[in-house]
């Protein structure tokens, strides 16, 4: 593949990955989370979505897919991915006090369809 073909899927999957954060970000306000910071960048990498509700505060990471040809969208999140993120939490909450639960969720969109995974992370 050309860099001109390379330059045209990178789009694509930016504009794709930023489609379903936007259904995820909706998808999350309907079950009553609060959405407190998205696209949060950090030294060890982008927090998809931060958003909570009553007591806990997630860390979501969005995985859309228009095809299962590479599995299920969750099984491309890597244990270092979660490392990224669990040290993304601890910058967040760096200034911060922290009286609240903390998780770490995945949604994977496929076919249009959302299915949020709670505390996707155990066992990672």
């Amino acid at each position: 593949m050309g860099a001109t073909a390379n330059g045209k899927k990178d789009r694509r999957n930016k504009k794709l990955g930023k489609k379903g954060e936007n259904m995820a970000a909706k998808y999350l306000k309907k079950q009553g989370y609060k959405i407190l910071k998205r696209n949060f960048k950090t030294p060890f990498g982008e927090i998809d979505i931060i958003a909570m509700q009553q007591d806990t505060v997630a860390f979501v990471e969005v995985k859309t897919r228009l095809s299962d040809i590479y599995g299920a969208p969750s099984e491309s999140v890597t244990r270092q991915k979660c490392r990224r993120y669990a040290l993304g939490a601890k910058y967040f909450f760096a200034e911060r006090k922290v009286d609240y639960t903390i998780r770490f969720d995945i949604i994977e969109i496929f076919e249009g369809k959302i299915n949020h995974i709670i505390s996707a992370f155990e066992g990672r």
